[in-house]
């Protein structure tokens, strides 16, 4: 059982790039479980962490629905971004500049065989990270992702997420607003979740600008703690 994690920072990085690279390292993992299967070996499956800062683009999960959309092509490309198509679960979401979107492809077998209890820990993970900055957050029930004023009049969500998983191997994960330009999230019904709100962590401090690497550090620091993983930074 391999309880270390590679941790991988690409800086900022193409949506689509980004997702024929973890398409590779999940694939290498599948491959590596089924010849352990195939050929009675115990090979270890290795585990990554992706950080990432996407430009502009809008993702939409397999289980979404299109029409949460509110641009077409013409007025996306105006807005300066993309739009994809891709095979996590949810609806559709927003990435770029100011935000923190963390990939863990994992092998679960490694730490347990429960995808719920695999994204309760990545919420509680951001969950902590706030608590640190004196910002109460928590989930909203049957809504997956971390969100802050849950039960009052303003429920706004500041972390999307959104996983595939397969032979329990994960891909794709969350994306923390930390800087982000929340009018972007005005084209979209975002998580196709209508009459709630969306946040970021700079404006609930009400500061200009939250240090992205502290905010790095921190989740690492969390999820560590959570999974019982050792994280060791690599190129």
């Amino acid at each position: 059982m391999n309880k270390t994690v590679k941790l991988i920072d690409l800086g900022e990085k193409d949506y689509k790039d980004t997702w024929d690279y973890q398409e590779e390292i999940f694939q290498s993992i599948l491959a590596t479980k089924v010849k352990n299967r195939r050929e009675e070996t115990t090979e270890p499956t290795e585990n990554y962490f992706i950080f990432v800062e996407h430009p502009h683009v809008y993702t939409l999960g397999k289980s979404g629905d299109v029409h949460n959309m509110l641009l077409n092509d013409e007025q996306l490309k105006a807005k300066g971004a993309t739009f994809y198509k891709i095979n996590r679960g949810g609806d559709i979401t927003y990435h770029g500049p100011g935000q923190i979107v963390g990939y863990p492809i994992l092998d679960l077998e490694n730490f347990f065989t429960d995808i719920h209890k695999y994204l309760r820990l990545l919420e509680e993970t951001i969950i902590l990270v706030l608590k640190d900055y004196g910002i109460e957050a928590g989930r909203s029930e049957g809504e997956t992702g971390v969100w802050l004023g849950v039960g009052t009049p303003f429920p706004r969500k500041i972390c999307a997420m959104g996983v595939r998983a397969s032979r329990w191997v994960t891909m794709h994960g969350f994306a923390l607003n930390v800087n982000s330009d929340l009018g972007y999230f005005d084209n979209i019904i975002p998580c196709g979740i209508k009459g709630k709100g969306v946040t970021s962590l700079n404006v609930e401090l009400g500061v200009d600008y939250v240090d992205e690497d502290e905010i790095r550090n921190k989740i690492i620091k969390y999820f560590s703690e959570l999974f019982e993983a050792t994280v060791v930074a690599v190129e």
